[in-house]
């Protein structure tokens, strides 16, 4: 959708990513150590520094303080955290639960690992999980469940009940966890961000991974870390030091300094909040119809007063036609499911989404 975008001129409210840059203080400080020769390889599980820093943010946040030196992997990016961890503990033949719609990564690095996805759809309207559903998809051979939260493509995000829910589910079985938790400081309308790291069962059996990119609006740098337990760590580290070694050590020592700045990513939510009404409040007098996003910077609209075209034609139509485009939800699922849903990005300028509501409310 983007190279689409790109080649019909179209406002690119598809891939999720911002059109306005990273903190002035932090670019300056990766342009210091880039300039000062801190250009070589970092260490293999990233700078000491900035696993520290790290580890003293999880506490602050989740009231879990895990350890620097055998708990906390710095990697090239989320997806390459997600797929370490899913090479970490998979082995041909192992089931691997997958909620859906999910994020398109999840189930290439399974099925590349030899594992077998096995599917449980989240619940419309609200896109809940059921929990009864996931406990019935369990089975001697439920290797690893992973679970987004805040949620890619829905917005949705986990309560103090689901960690529960899970946590009972999880109890009797053998199978860990992945946490992919990269929006975790996208939350809305006074939400708390429920990590599987603030429950200490859960967090003794899962891989929680987060995304810089995500956080300080800057996608491509390619820069994320996965805290862990030690004996998980240490299966990760096996994946992690073949798949990339190091990741990019400027960058890592900028980052090191600039998480001392806690004003930025504790007021992320309002931040993103004031960009998602803002969103809301201009598509109201369209005829699309949507339920403000819990989390996130996507937000969904239902097309369904509209036409009851294909969302992947009616995607491609608007982007060609209209000049906005958006990423249909059917690609979320393994059999396509349909449900007229469009997903559009609001990590945007606020010239960007007036534009773009414009040319959506002349539909």
């Amino acid at each position: 959708m983007s190279q689409l975008a790109s080649e019909y001129g179209a406002i690119n409210l598809s891939q999720g990513f911002p059109d306005f840059n990273c903190p002035t203080i932090l670019a300056d400080l990766v342009s210091h150590y880039t300039k000062a020769g801190f250009n070589q390889y970092a260490p293999m599980a990233g700078l000491t520094t900035l696993r520290e820093q790290i580890s003293l943010k999880t506490q602050l946040l989740y009231q879990h303080t895990p350890n620097p030196e055998t708990e906390i992997t710095i990697t090239s990016g989320a997806t390459e955290a997600l797929f370490a961890a899913i090479a970490a503990v998979v082995n041909p033949g192992d089931e691997v639960i997958v909620i859906e719609p999910a994020y398109d990564s999840y189930v290439p690095a399974i099925v590349l690992n030899g594992g077998i996805p096995v599917f449980v759809q989240l619940t419309l309207p609200d896109f809940s999980i059921d929990w009864e559903a996931v406990a019935a998809k369990i089975t001697s051979k439920t290797r690893l469940l992973i679970l987004n939260s805040p949620h890619n493509p829905t917005g949705a995000v986990l309560t103090r009940e689901d960690l529960e829910n899970l946590a009972q589910i999880a109890d009797h079985t053998g199978m860990y966890i992945i946490g992919d938790e990269v929006y975790e400081h996208i939350v809305f309308d006074g939400r708390q961000h429920q990590s599987l790291l603030r429950h200490k069962a859960l967090a003794a059996r899962s891989f929680v991974i987060s995304s810089f990119g995500k956080t300080y609006h800057a996608t491509g740098w390619k820069v994320g870390y996965c805290i862990a337990p030690p004996a998980l760590t240490t299966e990760f580290r096996k994946i992690h030091q073949y798949l990339t070694f190091s990741t990019v050590t400027p960058i890592q020592y900028a980052l090191a300094d600039f998480l001392d700045n806690k004003e930025h990513y504790l007021n992320l939510p309002h931040f993103y909040q004031q960009k998602r009404d803002l969103f809301c409040q201009l598509l109201a007098r369209s005829k699309f119809t949507l339920t403000p996003s819990p989390g996130t910077y996507f937000q969904l609209v239902s097309y369904q007063h509209i036409t009851n075209e294909p969302d992947l034609t009616f995607a491609k139509r608007l982007t060609r036609e209209l000049g906005v485009a958006a990423i249909p939800i059917s690609v979320f699922y393994q059999n396509r499911q349909d449900n007229k849903i469009l997903r559009f990005c609001f990590a945007k300028n606020e010239d960007t989404l007036r534009l773009a509501a414009d040319k959506l409310c002349n539909l």
